[in-house]
């Protein structure tokens, strides 16, 4: 167990240093494999961890839904959708806000990406924001916490990922998302009333309310059709989560199409886009699995089992100390990294504690339940400094805003996404009910 956390010290300080995490985790990974077994058979793990992640049927799924999102956010359903939310907060202070988290929530649905969503929604939102008058932390603080949403309203990426890593039921984590999603939105909604009520400076003008156009009323149409489209033909047995990511594609390129927006320049954005995407997950993946194999080689995860049993720790308590683990984490780490990190170590240990979710009757309770609170974790750290990717995303696409001005106005969010931890950690029913 030693040599395993020398392992992640190491790790932790090559981040910071600011070495690309894939590489980080596959030179640590690789090299503690040879300290332990030689250097011909660490030779002979990462290149089967390189071919058998490339050659992954399941991960298809990854570029598909990426691609998914991409077509859409070049099609111009960002920005009906931003317009539709608008007709429905305007006449509130701070509405434009609200429509921004609103809108974010139902890009999302369909994107499966946070980064996508944010970097989308800030090109769409920001400028009408400006024009009325809203201060730029309120305006950069709702696309961030917005874009959040993506990582867990299915179809998600990382919620398909992490059904990869446990070989749990990707249908059953896309049922146990949406509540907890719808919630998400809730909260946020919430948190820019308090916001603007307690600095009613944030928001001094409110939006102009114009009438429901055509092209609002397809794109609203559109998003709800795909999201339908997706949930219903897993549900209904016409295709299975891998599937849904080819069929989902193809039937954004016909949305696209018919709504006009599908310009060769368009596709052809959305085609680079996921590529270089992919590829940076997919290298962030097999990074992941050469350090996975050696931390399991190693034995940290049985060692971590034993050490719980040993300190007679309750289920919840374990349970707290791993979120906490997760918050800290989330101050250094990326999302995906985190997840693929992790879950392989903290997943054997949940998977040996009772919270008493038996009496659901489904045997892959506990383990939905969990991958529901690691992803709402993940959200968190989105938008957590020093970090916070999805700060860095709107700081790239919005270069006048400064660092601080985005983490300021994210923080109401936070508090926000902090009581929805909370409650689904207390009211496990919130992530389980459609599941059951």
């Amino acid at each position: 167990m030693t040599i395993s956390l020398i392992a992640f010290a190491i790790l932790l300080a090559m981040v910071f240093v600011r070495i690309p995490i894939a590489f980080a985790m596959a030179i640590v990974g690789g090299v503690g494999f040879a300290i332990l077994r030689g250097w011909a058979p660490a030779g002979a793990m990462v290149g089967n961890a390189v071919f058998e992640t490339g050659l992954n049927y399941s991960l298809s799924v990854v570029p598909l839904f990426i691609f998914m999102g991409n077509v859409l956010a070049g099609s111009g359903i960002a920005q009906g959708l931003f317009s539709a939310a608008d007709r429905v907060f305007g006449r509130m202070r701070g509405g434009l806000a609200m429509a921004t988290v609103l809108s974010c929530g139902g890009f999302s649905a369909v994107c499966g990406s946070s980064l996508a969503t944010a970097a989308t929604m800030s090109k769409v939102a920001m400028p009408s924001m400006r024009r009325f008058g809203y201060s730029d932390s309120l305006a950069t603080g709702s696309i961030a916490a917005g874009g959040t949403l993506g990582i867990l309203i299915p179809p998600s990426v990382v919620l398909i990922i992490f059904g990869l890593l446990t070989e749990a039921d990707i249908g059953k984590l896309f049922l146990a998302g949406i509540i907890p999603g719808i919630v998400g939105i809730i909260g946020y909604l919430v948190a820019v009333m308090v916001a603007v009520r307690l600095k009613p400076e944030l928001a001094p003008k409110v939006g102009e309310v114009m009438p429901m156009t055509r092209q609002d009323a397809i794109s609203v149409a559109a998003v709800l059709a795909l999201f339908a489209f997706i949930m219903i033909g897993i549900y209904g047995g016409l295709f299975t989560p891998i599937e849904a990511a080819g069929m989902g594609a193809f039937a954004a390129l016909i949305i696209a199409g018919l709504t006009g927006g599908l310009t060769r320049p368009a596709l052809w954005a959305a085609f680079l886009d996921s590529a270089t995407a992919s590829a940076m997950i997919f290298a962030i993946i097999i990074g992941a699995e050469i350090f996975s194999n050696f931390v399991t080689f190693a034995g940290l995860p049985d060692s971590l089992s034993q050490i719980v049993e040993g300190l007679g720790l309750s289920a919840w308590t374990v349970l707290l100390l791993i979120v906490l683990i997760y918050l800290v984490l989330g101050c250094f780490l990326e999302s995906l990294s985190m997840i693929l990190l992790t879950v392989p170590v903290f997943y054997p240990v949940i998977s040996n504690l009772d919270f008493g979710l038996a009496v659901l009757a489904d045997p892959d309770a506990v383990l939905i339940w969990f991958a529901i609170i690691v992803v709402v974790v993940t959200e968190i750290s989105l938008i957590t400094p020093p970090i916070g990717m999805n700060v860095f995303v709107l700081r790239s696409v919005l270069p006048d805003v400064t660092l601080g001005t985005i983490f300021r106005g994210v923080f109401v969010f936070w508090v926000a996404d902090i009581f929805r931890l909370a409650l689904i950690i207390g009211v496990p029913a919130l992530s389980l009910w459609l599941v059951t």
